[in-house]
């Protein structure tokens, strides 16, 4: 099979041939039909996630179709459209597991980091952690709802229920985040890098109430923020844009250093909060309220080959929304 590999940090992405992974017990073997391209990608590649598995098929948002059972599979069936999420193995056995909160598992395995993901014609998966995709969503709309839509929505669930709720960042997550925002009676206010003037352009176009420059203070207080740009020096200018009783989420598995900031931003009851990884309830959740929400993903496709094209079009925002690699 066709796969783009990382070999070794800090260098690009190589066309390899490989051999079709067989599923073991408890997994299904999925042909891959398209993948998201992730700003946690960006990471693996650049070596700030530092533990990956050498070499390295990346993506975990990955959207195709079951091609083989496991032994002791139950609940999916060959042709079945399924999903494959970042969080891909737990050990179902500790206190974490135990409790609904597998995403805090200490043995976790992740995919497209400890696991081959979807940059690749085809993968295997736990079917612990493969979701059923929902009806009327092509596989190049499905793919970022497995991560992009998932973490952005645990990290608004974790935020509260405030009326007003602002997003740094508006990228793959936040344009998903603002519809999500929007059909639960939401107003959005946008934050991007100083002078975007397209990003803010698209997030009004998506329903944001406003629309400015990261630096930039917006109109009213807000209820709550999602930090998604990895800018830890967006931390304190959150807080500060937040009402007393608000929170900041932090929803990126890596930020710069946040710098030191005073109390009184934190203080008056404000809760500032990371998001790590995503649990299967979320996964339920995000992708039974997706059609009834109409979310609708701006994706921009690249063929499996333009890999490092769409990370590089990632790294400098060049497009609006997503990308998503079209393998078939």
């Amino acid at each position: 099979m066709r796969a783009m590999v990382l070999e070794r940090p800090g260098t690009p992405l190589v066309p390899r041939e490989l051999v079709v992974p067989v599923p073991g017990p408890g997994q299904l073997g999925i042909d891959v039909e398209a993948c998201g391209v992730c700003r946690t990608d960006l990471h693996i590649v650049d070596g700030e996630l530092t533990e990956p598995k050498l070499p390295l098929v990346l993506g975990h948002q990955i959207a195709g179709l079951v091609t083989e059972l496991g032994a002791d599979v139950t609940g999916f069936a060959k042709g079945d459209r399924v999903g494959v999420p970042w969080l891909g193995w737990t050990c179902g056995q500790c206190d974490y597991c135990t409790t609904g909160r597998e995403n805090l598992c200490r043995a976790a395995r992740f995919t497209g980091y400890h696991l081959d993901g979807g940059f690749a014609e085809a993968c295997v998966a736990d079917a612990r952690y493969v979701f059923h995709l929902p009806v009327g969503y092509r596989s190049v709309e499905a793919a970022p709802l497995l991560c992009a839509a998932l973490i952005g929505y645990r990290a608004l669930r974790l935020a509260g229920d405030g009326h007003r709720l602002g997003l740094y960042g508006f990228g793959a997550a936040g344009h998903l985040v603002a519809q999500l925002g929007r059909h639960l009676g939401r107003e959005i206010y946008a934050f991007t890098r100083p002078g975007d003037e397209r990003g803010q352009a698209f997030a009004r176009q998506l329903g944001a109430t406003w629309a400015g420059d990261s630096d930039r203070r917006p109109p009213v207080e807000l209820d709550a923020a999602i930090v998604f740009a990895p800018v830890g020096a967006l931390v304190p200018l959150a807080l500060a844009a937040v009402a007393p009783g608000g929170s900041v989420v932090c929803a990126g598995i890596h930020m710069s250093d946040v710098p030191a900031f005073p109390y009184r931003l934190l203080w008056g009851e404000r809760t500032l909060r990371s998001v790590a990884n995503l649990t299967r309830r979320d996964g339920d959740e995000l992708l039974a309220l997706a059609p009834a929400a109409n979310l609708r993903p701006a994706a921009r496709a690249y063929p499996l080959t333009e890999a490092n094209a769409a990370l590089s079009d990632l790294r400098a925002g060049r497009f609006e929304g997503a990308a998503v690699l079209v393998i078939r």
